[in-house]
Order: C-alpha cells, then structure tokens, then sequence
C-alpha cells in the first residue's frame, strides 16, 4: 500500500519529486558554463550535486536553500514543474510602483544598451588615488535586462576580505532613463548596493557610455561616496575579455586605456 503521506494531496510519490527536482536543477543549470564550477560555487560536492541531478536524492533543508537563493527560487522545485512556478516580481513591481520604479524595466533596446561584456573603470571609493577596473556582463532573460560580476580578487583581498566567488560576485538591474540608463547592483543579501547611471557617448566609436557610480554609505566613512564611472562595450569577444580579466583591480590612472582615463576627467573633481 501506498505510504497515505504522498497519495493524498499532489498524488505524487518520493521518487517523482526526485526526478521532478531533478529536472528543475538540469533546466536551471543549463545556462551555467561548467557544472564544476558551479559545484565550487554553490559549495556541494559535484557526486552530490549528480545524484540531485539524476533524481537519486533530495538535498538537506540548508543545500536546498543555497540552491534556490543562488538560483532566484524557492523550494516548489521540489512539487511542481520549472515553468509551472508563478515568478515573484518583487517590490519593484508592486502594483503600488509598477508605474514609477517598475515602469518600462522591460523597455530597453539592444541598440540603447547592448547585450554582451564591458570593461568598466571609475576612481576607486575607498584607494583615492587609484582606479577600479573590472568586467561586468549584461544580459537579458525574462524581459528584463540583468548585470552580472564579481569584484576582483586583488581588490577584495587588499581589504581584508574573503575572495571565494559567491562573496564576490554581484548581479543587479538595468532600468531605462530619458537620456540613458540606470543599474541598481548589490551583492548576495543585499549587504552592499550601488547605483550606476550612465549616458552614451556620442564620439569614442560609439561604443562607450560615461557617468557615475554611488554606493550605500554613512557621510562619516572616509573615502569617496560618488565617483565618474566609464563602460566600454566588448560584446561577447572572450579574447578581449579574458586578456582584460588579467589586469582588474586596482589600477594607477596610467593603467588604464587612454579613453577611459579622458572619460574619468581625473583631474577635474566630481560635482
């Protein structure tokens, strides 16, 4: 006789969840470059993660919840199919700011602010003499456009702080502006938000974009609260991304492409 737990209610018994989550995982891992590396990232040993895969085994409460925080999802992976699960829109579309904050977010066309890989740079917040380089992919899924990066490794480690990738990495959203385009960005849990605006630049091949960055700090902390911000637009040439990838980070002026550094305006101060 069937156990009475799993027959009343969705009917379905331990090993359809498992493959039901198993089939969830595959769908939400597919768009991850290396299985590996997402392992190392999620922090689950990979014979593990295969058997979650496979439909072998449902992952402990804690796993469970790495996995639908990393993936933007909730524990139904377990119940119900991937394209079954309502999205949460989050409070940025809350009917009460739909038309404010949440308003047009879909709305922004690849030649307004292109798919693909930029190298950025602006003045570092805290180093006042040096500069921040680094990368930061764009992307869109579900309508919407996304920015995804990971701070450097040299940068985090000059604070004194972890360099593993999840505590690294950051993603955000990129919201359409009257004259440009506006991307809130913050690392995992919201423990450091920043706010970038940027406008293109009408010379420089057309494919840079200038403005500013500001992050989430008291007036009392020392160093920059506000500071010019370049992008330059890559798109999806791995061999420029990975050859700039060497060298982000902190940066002397005299380090950074010549474009960028006339961008920065750096001897001119930020008003």
């Amino acid at each position: 006789m069937a156990d009475p737990l799993w027959t009343h209610g969705n009917g379905k018994s331990p090993a359809e969840l498992r493959q039901m989550f198993g089939q969830n995982l595959r769908s939400l891992s597919r768009d991850y470059p290396s299985i590996s590396k997402l392992c190392r990232d999620l922090g689950i040993n990979r014979t593990q993660f295969n058997r979650y895969l496979s439909g072998e085994s449902f992952p402990r409460p804690d796993v469970l919840y790495r996995i639908c925080e990393f993936f933007g999802t909730d524990a139904r992976i377990l119940l119900e199919p991937l394209d079954q699960i309502e999205p949460d829109h989050g409070i940025l579309n809350h009917p009460y700011l739909a038309d404010y904050v949440g308003s047009g977010m879909n709305d922004i066309p690849q030649e307004v602010f292109p798919d693909g890989f930029y190298h950025f740079s602006r003045r570092s917040f805290i180093e006042t003499d040096l500069i921040i380089s680094g990368l930061i992919y764009v992307f869109r899924k579900d309508n919407h456009c996304f920015a995804r990066a990971y701070e450097s490794k040299q940068a985090m480690r000059e604070q004194g702080l972890p360099t593993d990738a999840p505590i690294r990495e950051y993603r955000g959203v990129v919201m359409p502006q009257e004259d440009g385009v506006a991307a809130m960005l913050s690392h995992r849990h919201t423990m450091a938000t920043s706010f970038n605006y940027l406008s293109r630049v009408a010379s420089f091949q057309n494919h840079f974009w200038a403005g500013y960055a500001t992050r989430t700090v008291r007036e009392t902390v020392t160093g920059r609260r506000a500071a010019r911000l370049v992008y330059e637009h890559l798109g999806h040439d791995l061999g420029t991304v990975l050859q700039i990838a060497r060298n982000t980070g902190f940066r002397h002026p005299d380090e950074i492409p010549p474009s960028h550094r006339k961008l920065l305006q750096l001897g001119r101060p930020f008003s």
